[in-house]
């Protein structure tokens, strides 16, 4: 195609700056609310947490992230619409990515935690929709992603109140919290191993397994995960048993040791949470951007394309880079602005979110992992009582959910005309 021969060197560099936009933008907002439950309950500082992300996350993003990634993201676009027209499909992925960077950059500045999924499925459906034709759009998918609005805050919400409901009544309400929490929280330490490792296997690692052709099915993976889990316990129970009480601590909070224990916890739910993230959503910035190279080099739309080294070693550099320098909004936000975080009330809200992650893997059902992680957040709160809720920051974030997506749809279509316009 003559368009491509003419500017395809220049559309790649573009759609190369746009995905590492988009990137930063994961960064910035979806990184930093999956670190928020730990900086907000102190386990982890805000520079702690930074390092932590970025090395898990690059490490997702890079070694587990490169599955052969469909270039229609998500199946939302039909790729036998589009065979006959390449050159909008590049135009319409580098519009998308450059529309989800600009509302994540803007929610960012906000302390909005948005879907970054949400973000770019927005703008896909906005230039496809608008731009080619309503048929070429999967509605049936965009119809489920809508209802993860609805499933992933509620589920997550509901694991988590339950968690630090049984928190309280096993642990923080006995005579001797301290003493208490060393019987109980190995069986916390079991949950913690057991659905991690889940997590892990099942949206971290998957794409490994993958390259060494390894099939691990939802029971294997099960069974693998139960045998981590008591190892975990069986670990833990040793660790626990060397921990002494400060009793200097306890005189100003009686749960002082009690939350050290449950801090500990968290910096191992912090890192497999980070690497599970990385590996799964640094697609949301690398698909379309993949999509793009490989129509401009093959010259044809293909329903698949393999995923390069190099633009994966992208999509993780710009993932840092987002959380590094303007993470700490958000992370504020989930961690702080919500409702008041300890260890304890943290290590539910993420446990909370990594079963929910594992359910919807087994089930199939549409999730987003921020709608998850600020559910839980909420369940944990509700936990002690509505009024530990702070509603006008749970009201706008609301708004801000309700938002991201036609507001990704509208800056697509307005890039993909500008974009047609130029190059056409």
């Amino acid at each position: 195609m003559t368009l491509f021969a003419e500017y395809g060197q220049i559309l790649i560099i573009l759609a190369c700056i746009f995905g590492v936009f988009m990137a930063w933008g994961v960064g910035a907002n979806d990184v930093a609310n999956a670190m928020g439950t730990s900086v907000g309950s102190r386990a982890l500082t805000v520079k702690q947490a930074i390092l932590i992300a970025m090395i898990f996350e690059f490490a997702g993003a890079y070694l587990a992230g490169g599955e052969v990634t469909e270039t229609i993201r998500k199946g939302i676009i039909d790729p036998a619409v589009m065979a006959g027209s390449p050159d909008l499909l590049v135009f319409g992925m580098m519009s998308a990515l450059l529309a989800a960077g600009t509302w994540l950059l803007l929610a960012s500045v906000m302390g909005w935690p948005v879907s970054t999924t949400h973000s770019i499925v927005g703008a896909i459906v906005g230039f496809a929709a608008v731009g080619i034709s309503a048929d070429a759009v999967n509605w049936g998918k965009v119809g489920s992603i809508v209802a993860s609005w609805v499933v992933s805050p509620l589920l997550a919400g509901a694991i988590s109140y339950m968690l630090f409901r049984s928190v309280q009544r096993l642990i923080l309400t006995q005579d001797n919290p301290f003493v208490r929490a060393k019987k109980i929280i190995p069986f916390y330490m079991f949950a913690v191993g057991f659905l991690i490792a889940m997590v892990t296997m099942l949206k971290g690692l998957k794409h490994v397994f993958k390259d060494f052709g390894i099939k691990l099915g939802f029971g294997e993976c099960t069974l693998i995960a139960l045998v981590i889990g008591l190892v975990v316990m069986a670990l833990g129970t040793i660790l626990l048993s060397r921990v002494q009480a400060d009793e200097a601590a306890e005189k100003d909070n009686r749960f002082a040791n009690v939350e050290r224990v449950f801090a500990i916890l968290m910096v191992f739910t912090a890192c497999a949470m980070a690497f599970a993230h990385g590996s799964n959503d640094v697609a949301n910035a690398v698909g379309p951007l993949a999509a793009v190279v490989n129509v401009v080099q093959a010259g044809t739309v293909e329903a698949k394309s393999v995923m390069p080294h190099w633009i994966l070693l992208l999509g993780g550099v710009g993932i840092v880079l987002g959380l590094a320098t303007y993470g700490f909004k958000v992370m504020g936000t989930v961690g702080r602005k919500i409702t008041e975080l300890t260890p304890s009330r943290g290590f539910a809200a993420e446990l909370g979110a990594a079963a929910t992650v594992v359910l919807a893997s087994g089930t199939g059902l549409p999730i987003s992992t921020t709608h998850t992680l600020v559910g839980a957040v909420l369940g944990v709160g509700l936990a002690r009582g509505i009024a530990a809720l702070n509603l006008r920051i749970v009201g706008t974030i609301f708004m801000s959910w309700l938002v991201t997506l036609p507001a990704g749809a509208g800056l697509a279509i307005l890039f993909f005309y500008f974009f047609k316009g130029i190059f056409s």
